[in-house]
């Protein structure tokens, strides 16, 4: 059957009619037209992973940073929660783990730029959404444009704009963007109001945004003072009830850039009038496609790598010129002075997350290891990285044939295209569901027609026509594109379809295929490519060459002419975890209510004896809440979710060690 497309149609973005963009002092350049971004004058896609520096370690930040950056992220985004800072009115704290500054020391040295979401509130499944306890108790009304809270704001701001002096992009630093308040969607006077105290106080970035969502009509918002930028997850955890949700309508092709489900467990879908959000005075920029998600209490989730990577693909597809993660990082929360600092039911919101867990089953987790979704999200990175001054300009076509919700029998597919060569996106992936088999597939794109192909299992992926190969026309490939590395160009067969290549056989010289799983682990590290031998790599300290598995590996360096194989040898030893029965230890447990969330649940301990601080011990146990203790300390938890809880050896090793875990019930949607 074949498949076409709507009439494509070219229309000039425009430029200068935003009040944004900036310049640095070496001249470098940042703007933003109708369409997409630019730095220096040239269209780019960056890559926005989350990662919150106030809830991780900040001896692990530099190794961190370098992993994300191996996966692709060139800009990280990270929350500057109030709460953490200032729990205490008028105590500040921007030492240690909460240090701000140095935090953007090391992006800058890492080579990652920065956007600060600076809320004040910023919801990020904080507590009071990241307000301190103290702000709640004053006597008038938060995040509007009154007198007392603005200037408490004022301060807020000025505090923030002290740690990053000098690291603004108009000062020659890393800080690119600044993200004001959150999930914020029916008072564009109270955005304007902070914009212009951020600025005043010194945070003036080329970049603003704001999230957009709210309901079809969008957020209200200061119009061409910020950029709207949205998002969309595989499911949502946040969603009242225990029954399995319909599938997601993230997982179709369709250029509606606003998901009114983000952020409805506390945010009131508003409709203001004759209020539109004028889309088509911004590029689609996204902050909050799901990396993963954080299970709540009630509502527990299994991701898979497909989860992440189809909804992204689809994006992207759809014109998305900002690729933004949330979260790209997992992150473990801080408990503090006067209570514990994370979301939940007992300060007035509708679902309970863990006290400590903030692992979101991201691409990298908590604790530094890779997941699947890393390695899938990181082919389309290393395209955008390549590629991303030819698709940013390329309008979003939609299929000919449209797909509704609850279909799963006809071909998902879309294409970006300049009117004369593009590239074609098909989804065939839909979380939770099966979608039949397609065979003798043949997609018009009205400039070329591609040979049939059969598309079947899971999988999602893009083709490119008349693509410019070194000055020969491809004029298509039935393969997927992954970057360009001097005169090489990378392809990756995609799974069930055999890799054809339209081109004048002179020309496949240039050409590099490797298969989907190979390309998996190809890692574009600062300007060279690296394949990875089932390894995860990334540029460590003294720009040596790293896995992130800490095992024995090896690689393939390209050499300009094939992959040059490197083997690096390196002690491991699997480490050993002894359980055994126990009674309940007698050190003062503050947080046991944890185990107890319902009432009425049986409460059991372990002893855990571990040796080794290399590789990852699992703790499975059918249950509703695990908990850590070591030496005494709350140091983990989890809410199980049917998978095992993998935590890093070194953490427990030779340490006197406690699980404990609660009853499990039928008090929450499960899918195991």
């Amino acid at each position: 059957m074949e498949y076409k497309f709507k009439p494509y149609k070219y229309e000039e973005p425009l430029r200068g009619h935003l009040n944004l963009g900036g310049t640095a002092p070496n001249g470098g350049r940042i703007d933003v037209t109708s369409k997409y971004f630019e730095k220096n004058g040239k269209p780019f896609i960056g890559v926005m992973g989350e990662y919150h520096f106030s809830r991780a370690d900040a001896d692990t930040w530099a190794e961190e940073l370098a992993k994300m950056k191996a996966g692709g992220v060139t800009i990280v985004s990270t929350y500057v929660i109030w709460i953490y800072h200032e729990e205490i009115e008028g105590e500040y704290d921007f030492t240690g783990d909460r240090d701000l500054r140095a935090f953007m020391n090391i992006c800058r040295k890492v080579g990652l730029d920065v956007i600060i979401r600076i809320g004040p509130w910023c919801h990020g499944e904080v507590r009071n959404g990241g307000f301190p306890d103290w702000l709640l108790k004053k006597p008038f009304a938060l995040r509007e444009n009154n007198a007392e809270y603005l200037a408490l704001v004022k301060k807020w701001y000025s505090k923030i704009a002290e740690q990053v002096e000098g690291l603004m992009f108009k000062d020659g630093g890393n800080i690119i963007g600044v993200q004001l308040e959150n999930e914020y969607c029916h008072n564009a006077e109270h955005l304007a109001a902070l914009k212009e105290i951020a600025k005043n106080a010194g945070l003036d970035a080329p970049i603003y945004t704001v999230t957009g969502w709210n309901s079809a009509a969008g957020a209200k918002i200061p119009v061409d003072e910020v950029v709207p930028v949205f998002g969309g997850y595989c499911d949502a955890p946040w969603a009242q009830g225990l029954d399995a949700l319909p599938p997601s309508p993230h997982y179709f092709f369709n250029q509606m850039r606003n998901d009114s489900a983000i952020g409805a467990d506390l945010a009131t879908v508003r409709t203001d009038g004759d209020w539109r959000l004028p889309y088509e005075r911004y590029p689609f920029a996204t902050c909050e496609l799901g990396g993963g998600l954080e299970s709540t209490h009630h509502r527990r989730y299994i991701i898979n790598g497909m989860d992440i990577y189809a909804v992204s693909l689809i994006k992207l597809a759809c014109g998305n010129n900002l690729i933004g993660y949330y979260m790209y990082h997992g992150n473990t929360n801080k408990i503090g002075k006067l209570s514990t600092l994370q979301e939940s039911a007992a300060t007035g919101y509708p679902n309970d997350y863990p006290i400590l867990s903030y692992d979101f089953q991201a691409p990298i987790s908590e604790f530094g290891e890779i997941r699947e979704q890393y390695r899938l999200l990181n082919m389309l990175h290393m395209f955008v990285s390549s590629f991303g001054d030819i698709i940013a300009p390329m309008a979003a076509v939609d299929a000919a044939q449209s797909v509704t919700l609850g279909d799963n029998k006809s071909l998902r597919y879309g294409m970006r295209t300049d009117g004369k060569s593009g590239f074609v996106f098909v989804n065939h992936y839909q979380r939770r569901s099966k979608l039949e088999d397609l065979r003798d597939v043949v997609i018009d794109t009205g400039f070329v027609k591609f040979p049939p192909i059969d598309i079947c299992g899971e999988t999602a992926f893009f083709m490119p026509f008349n693509m410019d190969i070194n000055g020969y026309n491809l004029k298509y490939a039935t393969a997927q594109p992954l970057c360009k590395v001097g005169d090489a160009y990378f392809f990756a067969e995609i799974p069930g379809i055999k890799a054809r290549y339209d081109i004048d056989a002179a020309a496949m010289r240039h050409i590099v295929t490797l298969t989907w799983d190979e390309a998996r682990y190809l890692r574009l590290l600062d300007g060279e490519l690296f394949l990875g031998d089932n390894c995860d790599l990334y540029i460590g300290e003294g720009a040596s060459v790293m896995s992130a598995e800490d095992k024995p590996y090896s690689f393939g360096y390209w050499n300009g002419a094939e992959f040059e194989k490197i083997s690096v040898a390196l002690p491991y030893s699997e480490p050993t975890l002894e359980i055994s029965d126990c009674a309940e230890p007698s050190f003062k447990k503050p947080y046991a209510y944890e185990l107890n969330i319902g009432g009425g649940r049986k409460v059991t301990w372990k002893k855990l004896t571990v040796h080794g601080v290399q590789g990852f011990i699992e703790l499975d146990f059918m249950s509703d809440v695990m908990q850590l203790y070591i030496d005494g300390a709350l140091t983990a938890d989890t809410y199980y979710k049917g998978i095992p809880w993998r935590l890093p050896a070194a953490m427990l090793n030779g340490r006197e060690c406690y699980l404990t875990y609660s009853q499990a019930r039928n008090d929450f949607y499960k899918e195991f």
